[in-house]
């Protein structure tokens, strides 16, 4: 009797500790309502509404009727048109579409006569989820095409640019940078503030003629080297191991990885400033990581996810830069094309880090 009553003096000081400490209840709270939402909203290979341009030669009541169709089916959205070919294929690079259809000046020749193909899918080829998505369009019946099922040749021609031979490893690998920097400089830059500050490190430090700007810049530094190694091994690797290409420039590559690198650092040293240990650290970065890893893009599939989700995703950084090294290593794509995306991550770092600066000085104050 004895026993069972200090065991529930034991349990209700637990319980009473759990709930003072609001992180913790938070998370008791927030971790399955967290993950039953972005799970739910994320896991959707069912893609729709693609971002698409269409290029239309022909300009025909055949080619539009065409164009209406594929739009009816909900699978591709058409945002761009344009005259030719190649500014669809500068729309394929600059990431703003997934998929281009090209319809030749004599489409209605083709049609009528089975003479091959009658137009052009360009698919961004570098998600393999999109290329299926992309099948299932040159299956979609045309109201027109009467003669589908005697047709000896498919009416539409799939490209698929950047990735012909359909390897999941040319998607991954670049994403795979994004996700590794994210965990590694987010949580090492909180654990080493708040680590610091646990032992009493932190206030002997600025009892010392250093400024305490110079303060936090030495504290991350060392991080930026540590991540500029960690992508060097991710590149060497991929490119050996999973021969994954780097089409664009190499300069361009670690520009964008610098950004993104400061941009995770800036971030934890905000998560610094509001932990008291370094376990609330962990919990508060596990709360970022979660939404950054599966709304990215890194995973599944952007525009499968409704716009809500779109609309939050856009605030992570990781989403811009999964845009960005996929854009200049599979794609070639120059960073003028995706200047959005750089200032995005640009903004983020500003804010982040003046959020940081401001909390830091008030909590040594």
């Amino acid at each position: 009797m004895k026993s069972l009553t200090r065991l529930f003096a034991i349990m209700h000081k637990e319980l009473l500790q759990i709930l003072r400490d609001r992180l913790t209840f938070g998370m008791i709270v927030g971790v399955p309502l967290l993950q039953l939402t972005l799970f739910g909203f994320a896991i959707n290979t069912d893609v729709r509404n693609l971002r698409a341009g269409v290029a239309d030669e022909a300009n025909t009541s055949l080619s539009r009727e065409m164009i209406a169709d594929m739009s009816s089916s909900q699978v591709v959205d058409f945002q761009y048109q344009v005259g030719s070919p190649l500014e669809l294929g500068q729309l394929l690079d600059a990431g703003l579409i997934s998929v281009g259809l090209h319809i030749p000046p004599d489409f209605d020749r083709r049609v009528q006569q089975n003479a091959g193909q009658a137009a052009q899918l360009l698919v961004d080829g570098t998600d393999p989820v999109i290329q299926g998505v992309a099948r299932q369009l040159m299956t979609i019946p045309v109201s027109f095409d009467s003669q589908a099922s005697a047709r000896s040749v498919p009416l539409l021609e799939l490209r698929n640019f950047y990735n012909p031979e359909r390897r999941s490893a040319i998607n991954v690998v670049p994403g795979l940078i994004g996700v590794i920097l994210t965990m590694t400089m987010v949580l090492f830059t909180g654990l080493a503030i708040v680590r610091e500050r646990e032992r009493g490190n932190l206030e002997l430090l600025i009892n010392t003629p250093i400024k305490r700007t110079e303060l936090m810049l030495g504290k991350i530094l060392p991080y930026v080297v540590i991540g500029l190694i960690q992508v060097t091994i991710i590149l060497l690797l991929g490119r050996f191991l999973f021969q994954v290409p780097i089409r664009g420039s190499l300069l361009d590559v670690f520009i964008v990885v610098l950004v993104f690198i400061a941009t995770n650092l800036s971030l934890g040293l905000l998560i610094s400033t509001a932990a008291q240990t370094q376990f609330q650290a962990m919990q508060i970065a596990f709360f970022f990581f979660l939404p950054s890893i599966l709304l990215s893009g890194f995973m599944f599939p952007f525009h499968g996810m409704p716009l809500p989700a779109q609309y939050l995703a856009e605030i992570l950084p990781l989403t811009h830069f999964v845009r960005l090294i996929r854009g200049v290593m599979l794609r070639g794509a120059d960073l003028n094309l995706m200047l959005t995306d750089i200032l995005a991550l640009l903004l983020f770092l500003g804010v982040t880090l003046t959020m940081a600066t401001l909390r830091f000085s008030k909590r040594l104050d």
